[in-house]
């Protein structure tokens, strides 16, 4: 018998955000399930009209965030790519798929895209993009923002980064509250539901650096997402 809760959340059902960030690396990576899985989350953020979910990116056109941005903007939605200039010639070949927002560095871009975003998603990638999602995790540990963060363990790839976090709760570097903060599933389809139905447990420590943040970078506290 189907869980009542699970009907309840239907993939045609509104959404309660405007535009998903997502995380994700400029190479394409060596198991073809990386490349379908980013074609397949960003059929998600645009299944049925109800869902209506814009991307927010780092703006480049090869290896899985080029999928990614393809697949979201084929689908008929708006997608912001922010990338340093210094980058473009880099990571952008060819054609650009919608907005593509140049700015002056590597901080100015992951400010932009936290604040243009309402949750964030990471898919496999390297350094670049473990560190984008270690910092919106750490800001939602501080309570800068309250964002649903969510990895797409796609074969296993994050099962190391996850051991080595249950770890840190274990050894008393990250509280359990803080260990909740990051959502995780192999499909894109549990996931997006999993973010959806997510409601944050921690407790914010940093009020202070909370509006020194906002004040330097123009990032919101809170997200005005519907709850």
């Amino acid at each position: 018998m189907e869980n009542p809760h699970q009907q309840q959340r239907q993939p045609s059902m509104k959404s309660r955000f405007r535009r998903v960030c997502v995380f994700c690396g400029s190479s394409p990576g060596k198991n073809p399930n990386y490349q379908h899985a980013a074609v397949q989350l960003g059929k998600q953020l645009i299944l049925q009209v109800e869902r209506n979910i814009d991307l927010v990116y780092g703006g480049g056109s090869i290896g899985l965030m080029g999928l990614i941005s393809q697949a979201v903007y084929d689908g008929g939605r708006h997608v912001l790519g922010v990338i340093p200039k210094t980058l473009m010639p880099r990571e952008i070949t060819g054609e650009t798929v919608g907005e593509v927002r140049a700015v002056a560095g590597m901080h100015q871009r992951k400010a932009e895209m936290a604040r243009q975003a309402d949750a964030f998603i990471a898919l496999p990638g390297g350094y670049g993009t473990l560190e984008e999602l270690l910092e919106v995790i750490t800001w939602a540990q501080l309570g800068i923002h309250d964002k649903p963060v969510g990895l797409l363990n796609v074969d296993g790839y994050y099962n190391s980064l996850l051991s080595f976090i249950d770890k840190a709760v274990d050894e008393g570097f990250v509280t359990p509250a803080a260990r909740h903060i990051i959502v995780s599933a192999h499909t894109a389809h549990e996931l997006i539901c999993k973010l959806e139905d997510y409601e944050a447990e921690h407790s914010g420590v940093a009020s202070k650096l909370s509006w020194e943040m906002e004040q330097q970078l123009g990032y919101p506290i809170k997200s005005d997402i519907s709850r």
